[in-house]
């Protein structure tokens, strides 16, 4: 019998509309892998183990079986989107467990592609840091289980990473797609403003946060994304040559940066100008406000989103986030430094098609309860190892995360593309063909780790 558990959405979905496997065998696979595995990994806060196979069971009664994208494919959601009949806790006590009555309007379209919702995934609490624990428990790299998945869509990285699920659903406000993809070896794309619907806490932050797709292949998140969108993003296998800027700094002033993710961006820009582009070193113009201007954005978005939450059931790092973003509400909310910096990085992408960067300074820090420790070296260690992704939630303007090459650890290392807006399908092509000139591991050997 095949094993559906590690193959791509694309594989099984095609094998599913060509009925060489039903929806139920492909999905009761998939719960058996977490029922085995999740124990050690910490992705999922909610298992929809019967709902699914009865989902998977209607698919596979659909009339237009054979004309579903993701016909079968299990599909993890983060914990802050509404999934029908579930509640969705957004990794706090404070929340209340109250089913949706409707899905989200992302989980709605994978539902009409064909995708079987499993569960919902973990996410500290109010999606705020960039690593993944709280009180429904501790999300671990399925690469190296000693660290945190990275966050804040940690338990739908780690899902899609450990083979729990082909693909997962999740959002990207400061970084929390990118991240946590990096931290586990996954492709993930967060598009560019209004390519996909948000509707994510109160006002999406400010209309910084996307929903965006996980996955382990190029294919399988244009695939997704496609969904998501409700557009067709087309592969073009012709290789026109793109103008790639090069960028190993950090964007925060005194953020070092490890070897292994400047010599993953070295490695990436080799393969790509033996390829045909056209590469060269060039920094773009951040300014040395940029933290403080992403601190600002990164609190208030907090204190929107726990306004009307008893302070008393969030974890303290959480109670003083959203106490200092208040301080910001006004300034944040006009969008005037928003508009600044991409008034002022706007040039440096007419000079160039991409921006190719590290995806992260640094590994992850240690799976540990994070959440009961303080607010500054929660501060800390978040900008400490991901100082390359908010300037995009910022701009608003697409970015990917792509593996490429190991940390010491044997963990992935990855590389991180920026494009101007509308670009997504540009980032698409450029990611096919990194992936396909220099493959990548699409899943971590937990095997190993036993």
């Amino acid at each position: 019998m095949s094993s559906w558990a590690g193959r791509t959405a694309a594989e099984i979905a095609a094998a599913v509309r060509a009925k060489e496997v039903t929806p139920r065998e492909v999905v009761a696979e998939h719960l058996a892998r977490i029922e085995r595995l999740d124990g050690r990994i910490g992705a999922f806060r909610k298992v929809r183990a019967e709902a699914a196979l009865a989902e998977a069971d209607a698919v596979a009664s659909r009339a237009d079986l054979a004309e579903l994208p993701l016909a079968g494919v299990p599909v993890a959601v983060k914990d802050n989107l509404a999934v029908r009949g579930e509640s969705h806790r957004d990794g706090s006590a404070a929340t209340p467990d109250t089913p949706a009555t409707e899905d989200h309007v992302t989980v709605a379209r994978l539902r009409a592609a064909g995708a079987v919702v499993v569960g919902l995934t973990n996410v500290p609490e109010l999606c705020v840091f960039g690593t993944t624990e709280g009180v429904f428990g501790i999300a671990r790299n399925p690469w190296d289980t000693s660290r945190s998945a990275g966050g804040s869509s940690g338990g739908s990285a780690a899902a899609v990473a450990a083979g729990l699920v082909p693909i997962a659903l999740g959002n990207d406000g400061m970084g929390s797609l990118r991240i946590p993809a990096a931290n586990c070896g996954l492709v993930t794309l967060k598009p560019g403003h209004g390519v996909v619907p948000a509707g994510i806490g109160n006002g999406d932050w400010f209309g910084m946060s996307e929903n965006g797709p996980l996955a382990t292949t190029v294919e399988d998140v244009r695939l997704m994304l496609s969904v998501l969108a409700d557009a067709e993003f087309v592969r073009h296998e012709e290789r026109t040559p793109l103008r790639i800027a090069v960028a190993l700094r950090s964007p925060f002033a005194g953020v070092s940066v490890s070897k292994p993710y400047t010599t993953a961006v070295r490695q990436a820009a080799g393969v790509l100008a033996k390829a045909g582009h056209r590469v060269r070193r060039a920094e773009p113009p951040y300014p040395l406000s940029l933290a403080i201007t992403s601190l600002q954005h990164w609190t208030a978005g907090t204190a929107v989103d726990a306004a009307g939450l008893d302070p008393a059931r969030l974890a303290r790092r959480t109670q003083v986030h959203a106490a200092v973003g208040r301080r910001f509400l006004a300034s944040v909310r006009t969008g005037d430094q928003r508009e600044r910096l991409r008034a002022r990085l706007t040039p440096f992408f007419t000079e160039h098609d991409v921006l190719l960067t590290p995806a992260l300074a640094r590994r992850s820090p240690k799976a540990a309860p994070w959440h009961k420790r303080g607010w500054l070296r929660n501060i800390a260690a978040n900008s400490a190892y991901s100082p390359f992704t908010p300037p995009w939630n910022l701009t608003g303007w697409p970015a990917m995360s792509i593996p490429l090459g190991t940390l010491p650890s044997g963990a992935p290392c990855a590389v991180q593309f920026v494009g101007r807006p509308g670009t997504e399908e540009t980032l698409l092509d450029l990611a096919a063909q990194l992936e396909s000139l220099h493959p990548w591991q699409r899943t971590a050997p937990l095997a190993a780790q036993a």
